[in-house]
Protein backbone atom coordinates (compact mmCIF):
# COMPACT_ATOMS: atom_id res chain seq x y z
CA UNK A 1 0.00 0.00 0.00
CA UNK A 2 1.49 3.33 -0.88
CA UNK A 3 1.70 6.50 0.89
CA UNK A 4 2.83 8.90 -2.11
CA UNK A 5 2.34 9.18 -5.68
CA UNK A 6 4.51 11.60 -5.69
CA UNK A 7 7.01 14.28 -3.62
CA UNK A 8 4.37 16.16 -3.11
CA UNK A 9 1.03 14.44 -4.14
CA UNK A 10 0.30 12.15 -1.38
CA UNK A 11 -2.27 9.83 -0.56
CA UNK A 12 -4.31 10.20 2.33
CA UNK A 13 -7.05 7.83 1.68
CA UNK A 14 -8.29 4.89 4.25
CA UNK A 15 -9.07 1.09 3.44
CA UNK A 16 -12.06 -0.93 4.23
CA UNK A 17 -11.82 -4.21 5.53
CA UNK A 18 -15.15 -4.38 7.85
CA UNK A 19 -17.76 -3.48 5.08
CA UNK A 20 -19.48 -6.26 3.71
CA UNK A 21 -22.00 -4.80 0.81
CA UNK A 22 -20.75 -2.03 -0.67
CA UNK A 23 -23.51 0.33 -1.98
CA UNK A 24 -25.25 -2.10 0.03
CA UNK A 25 -26.02 -4.38 -2.85
CA UNK A 26 -22.43 -5.49 -3.86
CA UNK A 27 -19.91 -8.04 -2.10
CA UNK A 28 -16.38 -7.12 -1.32
CA UNK A 29 -14.88 -10.09 0.29
CA UNK A 30 -11.25 -8.13 -0.59
CA UNK A 31 -12.82 -4.74 1.12
CA UNK A 32 -12.79 -1.12 -0.25
CA UNK A 33 -10.47 1.56 -0.44
CA UNK A 34 -12.03 5.56 -0.29
CA UNK A 35 -8.89 7.48 -1.89
CA UNK A 36 -7.97 10.95 -0.85
CA UNK A 37 -4.72 12.87 -1.60
CA UNK A 38 -2.91 15.51 -0.62
CA UNK A 39 -1.28 18.24 -2.78
CA UNK A 40 1.60 19.91 -1.47
CA UNK A 41 2.45 23.31 -2.80
CA UNK A 42 2.22 27.16 -1.78
CA UNK A 43 -1.14 26.45 -1.09
CA UNK A 44 -2.33 22.89 -0.37
CA UNK A 45 -5.45 21.30 -1.86
CA UNK A 46 -6.96 18.05 -0.39
CA UNK A 47 -8.83 16.05 -2.66
CA UNK A 48 -11.89 14.22 -1.44
CA UNK A 49 -12.40 13.22 1.44
CA UNK A 50 -13.69 9.11 2.67
CA UNK A 51 -16.73 7.84 4.24
CA UNK A 52 -17.87 8.46 7.39
CA UNK A 53 -17.09 4.76 8.42
CA UNK A 54 -13.10 5.50 8.64
CA UNK A 55 -13.72 9.30 10.24
CA UNK A 56 -10.79 8.57 12.73
CA UNK A 57 -8.21 7.42 10.47
CA UNK A 58 -8.91 9.74 7.95
CA UNK A 59 -8.53 12.84 9.88
CA UNK A 60 -5.47 11.19 11.46
CA UNK A 61 -4.02 10.83 7.58
CA UNK A 62 -4.51 13.89 7.27
CA UNK A 63 -3.04 15.55 10.04
CA UNK A 64 0.16 13.32 9.57
CA UNK A 65 0.15 14.67 5.72
CA UNK A 66 -0.30 18.27 6.71
CA UNK A 67 2.62 18.17 9.72
CA UNK A 68 0.81 21.30 11.33
CA UNK A 69 0.54 23.03 7.73
CA UNK A 70 -3.01 24.63 6.89
CA UNK A 71 -5.01 23.78 4.15
CA UNK A 72 -6.54 25.94 1.30
CA UNK A 73 -8.79 24.28 -0.54
CA UNK A 74 -10.87 21.10 -0.18
CA UNK A 75 -11.76 19.70 -3.78
CA UNK A 76 -14.99 17.63 -4.02
CA UNK A 77 -14.99 15.47 -7.31
CA UNK A 78 -17.92 13.56 -6.26
CA UNK A 79 -20.90 14.24 -3.57
CA UNK A 80 -21.41 10.60 -2.81
CA UNK A 81 -20.97 9.90 0.86
CA UNK A 82 -18.49 7.09 1.14
CA UNK A 83 -15.87 10.38 -0.80
CA UNK A 84 -17.67 13.05 0.59
CA UNK A 85 -18.76 12.62 4.04
CA UNK A 86 -16.61 14.64 6.11
CA UNK A 87 -16.54 17.53 4.16
CA UNK A 88 -18.16 19.75 6.85
CA UNK A 89 -15.88 18.49 9.40
CA UNK A 90 -12.88 19.31 7.40
CA UNK A 91 -14.29 22.73 6.84
CA UNK A 92 -14.86 23.05 10.88
CA UNK A 93 -11.03 22.19 11.20
CA UNK A 94 -9.59 24.64 8.76
CA UNK A 95 -11.91 27.76 8.94
CA UNK A 96 -9.40 29.06 6.06
CA UNK A 97 -10.38 26.45 3.72
CA UNK A 98 -12.26 26.85 0.61
CA UNK A 99 -14.38 24.34 -0.73
CA UNK A 100 -13.64 23.98 -4.61
CA UNK A 101 -17.00 21.89 -6.45
CA UNK A 102 -19.33 21.95 -9.27
CA UNK A 103 -22.16 24.13 -9.28
CA UNK A 104 -24.49 20.99 -9.02
CA UNK A 105 -22.80 19.54 -6.31
CA UNK A 106 -23.19 22.81 -4.17
CA UNK A 107 -27.07 22.44 -4.80
CA UNK A 108 -26.12 19.04 -3.40
CA UNK A 109 -24.28 19.89 -0.26
CA UNK A 110 -27.47 20.89 1.71
CA UNK A 111 -29.04 17.40 1.28
CA UNK A 112 -26.21 15.95 3.01
CA UNK A 113 -25.35 18.95 5.68
CA UNK A 114 -28.36 20.17 6.40
CA UNK A 115 -27.56 23.30 8.96
CA UNK A 116 -24.11 23.98 7.66
CA UNK A 117 -23.48 27.66 6.68
CA UNK A 118 -21.58 27.06 3.25
CA UNK A 119 -21.97 30.89 2.52
CA UNK A 120 -18.26 32.23 1.21
CA UNK A 121 -16.94 29.24 1.81
CA UNK A 122 -17.58 27.75 -2.04
CA UNK A 123 -15.82 28.33 -4.96
CA UNK A 124 -17.63 26.93 -7.88
CA UNK A 125 -16.05 25.48 -11.18
CA UNK A 126 -16.79 24.30 -14.44
CA UNK A 127 -15.48 22.84 -17.79
CA UNK A 128 -11.92 24.19 -18.23
CA UNK A 129 -11.73 26.51 -15.34
CA UNK A 130 -8.29 26.69 -13.38
CA UNK A 131 -7.08 26.64 -9.83
CA UNK A 132 -3.02 27.59 -9.44
CA UNK A 133 -1.88 26.18 -5.77
CA UNK A 134 1.86 27.48 -7.27
CA UNK A 135 3.58 25.26 -8.92
CA UNK A 136 0.75 23.13 -9.91
CA UNK A 137 -2.19 23.80 -11.70
CA UNK A 138 -5.59 22.01 -11.64
CA UNK A 139 -7.55 22.37 -14.64
CA UNK A 140 -11.15 21.00 -14.04
CA UNK A 141 -13.03 18.79 -16.70
CA UNK A 142 -16.84 18.15 -15.79
CA UNK A 143 -17.47 14.63 -16.00
CA UNK A 144 -21.57 14.66 -15.50
CA UNK A 145 -23.04 11.05 -14.67
CA UNK A 146 -20.14 9.57 -14.45
CA UNK A 147 -21.98 8.44 -12.61
CA UNK A 148 -23.75 10.99 -10.75
CA UNK A 149 -24.79 14.28 -12.43
CA UNK A 150 -22.36 16.55 -10.34
CA UNK A 151 -18.97 14.79 -11.10
CA UNK A 152 -16.33 16.60 -12.15
CA UNK A 153 -12.63 15.32 -12.62
CA UNK A 154 -9.32 17.58 -12.42
CA UNK A 155 -6.01 17.50 -14.52
CA UNK A 156 -2.71 18.47 -12.44
CA UNK A 157 -0.78 19.77 -15.09
CA UNK A 158 3.06 19.71 -13.88
CA UNK A 159 2.68 15.81 -12.65
CA UNK A 160 0.49 15.02 -15.35
CA UNK A 161 -1.86 13.31 -13.21
CA UNK A 162 -5.69 12.45 -13.71
CA UNK A 163 -8.20 12.87 -10.21
CA UNK A 164 -10.69 10.93 -12.12
CA UNK A 165 -13.39 10.68 -9.50
CA UNK A 166 -15.16 7.04 -9.92
CA UNK A 167 -13.24 7.07 -13.01
CA UNK A 168 -11.56 3.70 -13.00
CA UNK A 169 -12.22 2.48 -9.62
CA UNK A 170 -12.51 -1.27 -8.74
CA UNK A 171 -13.70 -3.34 -5.59
CA UNK A 172 -10.97 -4.18 -3.13
CA UNK A 173 -9.40 -2.44 -0.21
CA UNK A 174 -5.45 -1.13 -1.38
CA UNK A 175 -3.66 -3.95 1.24
CA UNK A 176 -5.43 -6.87 -0.71
CA UNK A 177 -4.53 -4.82 -3.92
CA UNK A 178 -3.22 -7.78 -6.69
CA UNK A 179 -1.67 -7.42 -10.58
CA UNK A 180 -5.17 -8.79 -11.66
CA UNK A 181 -6.87 -4.87 -12.03
CA UNK A 182 -9.38 -5.78 -14.47
CA UNK A 183 -11.46 -8.49 -12.64
CA UNK A 184 -12.63 -6.22 -10.39
CA UNK A 185 -12.13 -3.56 -11.90
CA UNK A 186 -14.77 -4.81 -14.56
CA UNK A 187 -17.42 -5.83 -11.79
CA UNK A 188 -17.13 -2.32 -10.43
CA UNK A 189 -17.52 -0.65 -13.80
CA UNK A 190 -20.73 -2.60 -15.31
CA UNK A 191 -22.24 -2.47 -12.06
CA UNK A 192 -22.08 1.07 -10.84
CA UNK A 193 -21.00 3.29 -14.30
CA UNK A 194 -22.37 0.68 -16.86
CA UNK A 195 -25.43 2.38 -18.07
CA UNK A 196 -23.29 5.43 -18.98
CA UNK A 197 -21.32 4.56 -21.80
CA UNK A 198 -21.98 7.62 -23.74
CA UNK A 199 -21.14 9.89 -21.15
CA UNK A 200 -17.66 8.00 -20.09
CA UNK A 201 -16.78 7.69 -24.08
CA UNK A 202 -17.43 12.23 -23.66
CA UNK A 203 -14.67 11.95 -20.77
CA UNK A 204 -12.24 9.29 -22.28
CA UNK A 205 -12.37 11.70 -25.52
CA UNK A 206 -11.02 14.49 -23.12
CA UNK A 207 -8.78 12.76 -21.86
CA UNK A 208 -7.02 11.66 -24.84
CA UNK A 209 -6.36 15.47 -25.55
CA UNK A 210 -4.26 15.13 -22.18
CA UNK A 211 -0.68 14.09 -21.65
CA UNK A 212 -1.97 11.67 -18.55
CA UNK A 213 1.11 10.03 -16.51
CA UNK A 214 -0.79 8.53 -13.56
CA UNK A 215 -4.89 8.53 -12.73
CA UNK A 216 -5.87 8.73 -9.10
CA UNK A 217 -8.98 6.89 -8.52
CA UNK A 218 -11.37 7.32 -5.49
CA UNK A 219 -11.33 3.51 -5.33
CA UNK A 220 -8.61 1.42 -5.80
CA UNK A 221 -4.96 1.40 -6.63
CA UNK A 222 -3.22 4.81 -8.54
CA UNK A 223 -2.67 3.72 -12.19
CA UNK A 224 0.28 4.21 -14.23
CA UNK A 225 2.60 3.18 -17.02
CA UNK A 226 1.45 -0.16 -18.71
CA UNK A 227 -1.42 -0.55 -16.11
CA UNK A 228 -2.64 2.86 -17.24
CA UNK A 229 -2.96 2.68 -21.07
CA UNK A 230 -4.32 -1.32 -20.30
CA UNK A 231 -7.31 0.94 -17.74
CA UNK A 232 -7.71 3.36 -21.08
CA UNK A 233 -8.35 0.48 -22.98
CA UNK A 234 -10.82 -1.62 -21.23
CA UNK A 235 -12.33 1.60 -20.57
CA UNK A 236 -12.97 2.33 -24.18
CA UNK A 237 -14.19 -0.99 -25.21
CA UNK A 238 -16.52 -0.80 -22.41
CA UNK A 239 -18.07 2.18 -22.76
CA UNK A 240 -19.00 1.30 -25.99
CA UNK A 241 -20.40 -1.72 -25.26
CA UNK A 242 -18.43 -4.12 -27.30
CA UNK A 243 -17.09 -7.58 -25.84
CA UNK A 244 -14.50 -7.65 -24.52
CA UNK A 245 -13.52 -11.55 -24.78
CA UNK A 246 -15.24 -14.43 -27.12
CA UNK A 247 -17.11 -16.61 -25.25
CA UNK A 248 -20.80 -17.69 -23.89
CA UNK A 249 -22.57 -16.90 -20.88
CA UNK A 250 -25.08 -19.54 -19.68
CA UNK A 251 -27.34 -18.03 -16.91
CA UNK A 252 -29.87 -20.32 -15.38
CA UNK A 253 -32.91 -19.75 -12.66
CA UNK A 254 -33.96 -23.40 -11.49
CA UNK A 255 -36.34 -24.57 -9.28
CA UNK A 256 -36.40 -28.05 -8.57
CA UNK A 257 -32.83 -28.53 -10.89
CA UNK A 258 -33.92 -29.37 -14.21
CA UNK A 259 -33.43 -26.60 -15.74
CA UNK A 260 -30.28 -26.37 -14.20
CA UNK A 261 -29.08 -29.95 -16.32
CA UNK A 262 -30.24 -28.64 -19.19
CA UNK A 263 -28.09 -24.94 -19.00
CA UNK A 264 -25.01 -27.39 -17.94
CA UNK A 265 -25.60 -29.55 -20.61
CA UNK A 266 -26.05 -26.80 -23.11
CA UNK A 267 -22.47 -25.83 -21.74
CA UNK A 268 -21.05 -28.94 -22.39
CA UNK A 269 -22.46 -28.61 -25.87
CA UNK A 270 -21.06 -25.54 -26.41
CA UNK A 271 -17.64 -26.19 -25.52
CA UNK A 272 -17.85 -29.61 -27.77
CA UNK A 273 -18.95 -27.40 -30.63
CA UNK A 274 -14.94 -25.22 -30.59
CA UNK A 275 -16.42 -22.15 -27.79
CA UNK A 276 -13.15 -20.71 -26.92
CA UNK A 277 -14.60 -19.76 -23.19
CA UNK A 278 -18.15 -20.69 -21.50
CA UNK A 279 -19.50 -19.70 -18.03
CA UNK A 280 -22.86 -21.29 -16.57
CA UNK A 281 -24.14 -19.34 -13.92
CA UNK A 282 -26.55 -19.99 -11.25
CA UNK A 283 -28.54 -16.77 -10.90
CA UNK A 284 -30.17 -18.14 -7.49
CA UNK A 285 -26.39 -18.49 -5.75
CA UNK A 286 -24.10 -16.84 -7.99
CA UNK A 287 -23.21 -13.01 -7.46
CA UNK A 288 -25.78 -11.14 -9.25
CA UNK A 289 -22.87 -8.52 -9.61
CA UNK A 290 -20.78 -10.57 -11.19
CA UNK A 291 -23.48 -12.53 -13.93
CA UNK A 292 -23.62 -9.19 -15.09
CA UNK A 293 -19.74 -8.30 -15.21
CA UNK A 294 -19.93 -11.70 -17.41
CA UNK A 295 -22.85 -11.04 -19.83
CA UNK A 296 -21.12 -7.52 -20.91
CA UNK A 297 -17.76 -9.49 -21.62
CA UNK A 298 -18.74 -11.92 -23.97
CA UNK A 299 -20.64 -11.45 -27.08
CA UNK A 300 -23.12 -14.49 -26.63
CA UNK A 301 -25.60 -15.07 -23.77
CA UNK A 302 -28.16 -17.89 -23.19
CA UNK A 303 -30.68 -17.24 -20.66
CA UNK A 304 -32.73 -20.39 -19.24
CA UNK A 305 -35.37 -20.44 -16.93
CA UNK A 306 -38.11 -22.12 -15.30
CA UNK A 307 -41.91 -20.67 -15.76
CA UNK A 308 -43.62 -19.34 -12.04
CA UNK A 309 -46.74 -17.67 -11.89
CA UNK A 310 -47.42 -17.43 -15.09
CA UNK A 311 -44.12 -15.50 -16.03
CA UNK A 312 -40.67 -16.25 -15.06
CA UNK A 313 -39.02 -17.34 -11.75
CA UNK A 314 -38.05 -14.13 -10.42
CA UNK A 315 -34.44 -14.09 -10.55
CA UNK A 316 -34.28 -14.26 -13.94
CA UNK A 317 -36.52 -11.89 -14.37
CA UNK A 318 -34.34 -9.70 -11.96
CA UNK A 319 -31.11 -10.45 -13.93
CA UNK A 320 -32.78 -9.37 -17.16
CA UNK A 321 -34.07 -6.29 -15.55
CA UNK A 322 -30.51 -5.67 -14.52
CA UNK A 323 -29.53 -5.92 -18.04
CA UNK A 324 -32.24 -3.43 -18.99
CA UNK A 325 -31.14 -0.60 -16.49
CA UNK A 326 -27.43 -1.15 -17.65
CA UNK A 327 -28.05 -0.19 -20.93
CA UNK A 328 -27.18 -3.53 -21.95
CA UNK A 329 -26.74 -4.37 -25.57
CA UNK A 330 -24.84 -5.68 -29.01
CA UNK A 331 -25.39 -8.96 -28.14
CA UNK A 332 -26.68 -12.70 -29.07
CA UNK A 333 -29.19 -14.34 -27.32
CA UNK A 334 -30.33 -17.84 -26.60
CA UNK A 335 -33.57 -18.68 -24.84
CA UNK A 336 -34.08 -21.95 -22.59
CA UNK A 337 -37.67 -22.37 -20.83
CA UNK A 338 -38.86 -24.88 -18.72
CA UNK A 339 -42.72 -25.81 -17.87
CA UNK A 340 -44.34 -28.79 -16.78
CA UNK A 341 -47.69 -27.57 -17.63
CA UNK A 342 -47.94 -24.27 -19.64
CA UNK A 343 -44.76 -22.57 -20.07
CA UNK A 344 -44.50 -19.44 -19.85
CA UNK A 345 -40.73 -18.63 -18.99
CA UNK A 346 -39.61 -17.87 -22.83
CA UNK A 347 -42.30 -15.44 -23.63
CA UNK A 348 -40.83 -13.19 -20.55
CA UNK A 349 -37.29 -13.50 -21.83
CA UNK A 350 -37.93 -13.10 -25.05
CA UNK A 351 -40.26 -9.30 -24.95
CA UNK A 352 -37.46 -8.20 -22.19
CA UNK A 353 -34.52 -9.06 -24.45
CA UNK A 354 -36.36 -7.51 -27.32
CA UNK A 355 -36.36 -4.61 -25.10
CA UNK A 356 -32.36 -4.26 -25.69
CA UNK A 357 -30.95 -1.90 -27.88
CA UNK A 358 -29.09 -3.92 -30.72
CA UNK A 359 -29.26 -7.22 -29.53
CA UNK A 360 -30.65 -10.33 -31.66
CA UNK A 361 -32.32 -13.72 -30.43
CA UNK A 362 -31.09 -16.85 -31.77
CA UNK A 363 -33.10 -19.81 -32.84
CA UNK A 364 -34.49 -22.21 -31.63
CA UNK A 365 -36.72 -21.15 -28.20
CA UNK A 366 -36.10 -24.41 -26.66
CA UNK A 367 -38.94 -25.59 -24.67
CA UNK A 368 -38.45 -28.81 -21.44
CA UNK A 369 -41.22 -29.98 -20.15
CA UNK A 370 -40.02 -30.33 -16.46
CA UNK A 371 -37.00 -32.70 -17.40
CA UNK A 372 -34.59 -32.96 -20.17
CA UNK A 373 -34.76 -35.64 -22.77
CA UNK A 374 -33.11 -36.29 -25.97
CA UNK A 375 -35.66 -34.32 -28.40
CA UNK A 376 -34.52 -31.25 -25.86
CA UNK A 377 -30.63 -32.17 -26.35
CA UNK A 378 -31.33 -32.39 -30.37
CA UNK A 379 -32.77 -28.78 -29.87
CA UNK A 380 -30.17 -27.30 -27.83
CA UNK A 381 -27.64 -28.61 -30.12
CA UNK A 382 -29.26 -26.58 -32.80
CA UNK A 383 -29.42 -23.62 -30.69
CA UNK A 384 -25.78 -23.87 -29.38
CA UNK A 385 -24.78 -24.05 -33.60
CA UNK A 386 -26.80 -20.77 -33.82
CA UNK A 387 -25.20 -18.67 -30.70
CA UNK A 388 -21.66 -20.05 -32.19
CA UNK A 389 -22.17 -19.12 -35.88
Amino acid sequence: MYTTISDTIKYIGVDDLDIDLFESQYVVPEGMSYNSYLIEDEKIAIMDTADRRKTDEWKSNLKKALAGRKPSYLVAHHMEPDHASLIAEALEAYPEMQLVCSAQALKMLPNFFDGFKFEGRVITVKEGDTLSLGSHTLQFIAAPMVHWPEVIMSYESSEKVLFAADGFGKFGALVNETDDWACEARRYYFNICGKYGVQVQNVLKKAANLDIQAICPLHGPVLKGEALKEAIRLYDIWSRYEPESEGVLVAYASIHGGTAKAAERLGEILKEKGAKKVVVSDLSRDDMAEVIEDAFRYPNIVVAAASYDGGVFPVMHDFLHHLQIKNYQKRRFGIVENGSWAPSAGRVMKEMIEGLKDCQIAEPLVTIRSRMKPADEEQLAILADNILN
